[in-house]
């Protein structure tokens, strides 16, 4: 007997329904990308591994997918190679090529290589699958969707307030309560330094960035380990509980940073962020937090972290501003910010708060039942002025017994059916019956395009 088929670990099928739930997430995202002047982009999902490598650390590196080289590709590979069995040698040999870690590096990439064919400030969204040999656990996959938006070629704090605005628009559309947390690098810079740990900083932020996580004592105790001083411990103290609004919050820091340049510069930007901010109506509360850190060995300026306030699953949209994207790969001083929204976690979200709209998902609005060979010609002639009006319908395919058809509408969520038989016919009308009420009307063919125009949802 033959075994089971499988598929890889980390990696997941997703069936009709789920992929009519994640479309309905894609979907709305893009829209919003859209509706601010984002546009679309596509990159491979391999990359040759000199683009890869060294952009995400030792740890990144590891958790790269190598894809061997094409034909023999131990023809130039001594056996004493072979035998000192050094992988990371022996894979630098045979393999020229890796999938793709995340979308920022092939951005960068991307821009570094069509930089004559770009119109900056670029405006860019991209949606796709990314690949990390992490171990899979739950919520951890190998294989994932990331949905980035970016803006380069632009030192603008505008920027910033259009992708919190983006944020807020796009969970406001899923129907998901979040709030944005806000901070900046520079401002972490003028924090080390005001605590005399100014070559530090990556010490001090990682250890800061796991406040919620594993709290106050293990976050002293962890700067101890990595070298920082009992006295700049105790001075680090007070920025960690800072109590008050944002605008406080800031004023307080305006004294303690007063003679760090860094620090004040970030305070400024900070404080001009939040006036463009209120300015605006968010449905999702902002907050400045002192203990965001994410990717500090990455990004500048702006930082931002997104979170459900209903959920608790981890940040489900990051990002911030990058003063040297390109940089990496010789293109010097172009500035660029951007987020990344996390589909799977948003899925996870949606479900858990059930806020998936199963009829705005189903994969017909209408369903037209066969009675048989003498009726197909009028049912096809419904189905075509349907078609026409952008709504999703479907003939059933073979003249079985109405008790199924109904069974095969439900099983699809189909919320309207259509009967077009000999009655129907003779009478130049159809019945229509609602599937969720139970109730059914007749709609002669003249008034049918105004019904459905009124009645049922429009195909976009």
């Amino acid at each position: 007997m033959s075994s089971k088929p499988s598929i890889p670990k980390g990696t997941r099928d997703f069936s009709t329904e789920e992929m009519q739930r994640r479309e309905y997430i894609f979907d709305t995202i893009r829209q919003v990308f859209r509706l601010y002047g984002y546009q679309p982009i596509e990159t491979p999902a391999l990359e040759n591994l000199s683009t890869l490598l060294g952009k995400y650390g030792d740890e990144g590196d590891k958790l790269l997918f190598r894809i061997l080289n094409s034909g023999d590709y131990l023809s130039d590979v001594s056996m004493e190679e072979l035998l000192k069995r050094d992988s990371g040698k022996l894979s630098s040999r045979i393999c020229e090529k890796g999938l793709r870690y995340d979308l920022t590096v092939p951005f960068a990439r991307y821009v570094v290589q069509h930089r004559d064919e770009i119109v900056f400030p670029f405006k860019r969204y991209q949606i796709q699958p990314v690949w990390r040999a992490d171990r899979p656990q739950k919520g951890r996959y190998r294989e994932f969707f990331q949905c980035d938006v970016d803006v380069i070629g632009s030192d603008s704090l505008l920027n910033e307030y259009e992708l919190v605005r983006i944020i807020d628009d796009i969970f406001s559309r899923l129907h998901i309560s979040i709030i944005t947390k806000i901070n900046n690098r520079k401002i972490l810079s003028g924090i080390a330094e005001y605590i005399g740990e100014g070559s530090r900083i990556t010490d001090i932020t990682v250890a800061i960035d796991k406040l919620d996580k594993i709290g106050i004592d293990s976050v002293n105790a962890e700067l101890r380990e990595k070298g920082v001083s009992i006295e700049a411990i105790n001075k680090l103290q007070p920025l960690l509980s800072f109590k008050g609004d944002s605008d406080e919050k800031l004023s307080k820091l305006e004294e303690l940073l007063s003679l760090s340049v860094t620090g004040l510069k970030g305070i400024a930007e900070v404080r001009t962020l939040f006036s463009y901010l209120g300015q605006a109506e968010m449905k999702g509360k902002v907050e400045l937090d002192l203990t965001l850190a994410r990717g500090l060995n990455y990004y500048t300026g702006a930082i931002i972290e997104v979170k459900s306030t209903d959920v608790s699953i981890g940040s489900i949209c990051g990002g911030g501003r990058y003063d040297n994207l390109a940089g990496v790969f010789g293109m010097e001083g172009v500035s660029g910010v951007g987020v990344s929204f996390g589909a799977d976690r948003i899925y996870d979200v949606l479900k858990q708060l059930d806020l998936f709209d199963d009829t705005s998902i189903s994969s017909s609005e209408v369903l037209i039942v066969n009675f048989g060979e003498s009726e197909t010609s009028y049912a096809l002639s419904v189905i075509e002025l349907l078609r026409k009006l952008s709504i999703r319908s479907e003939l059933y395919p073979d003249p079985v017994k109405l008790k199924k058809q109904i069974s095969y509408a439900d099983s699809k969520k189909i919320p309207f059916l259509i009967i077009a038989g000999a009655d129907e016919i003779q009478n130049n009308c159809v019945t229509i019956k609602n599937m969720t009420s139970g109730d059914q009307e007749k709609v002669s063919l003249n008034e049918l395009r105004s019904y459905a125009e009124k009645n049922f949802k429009i195909s976009r």
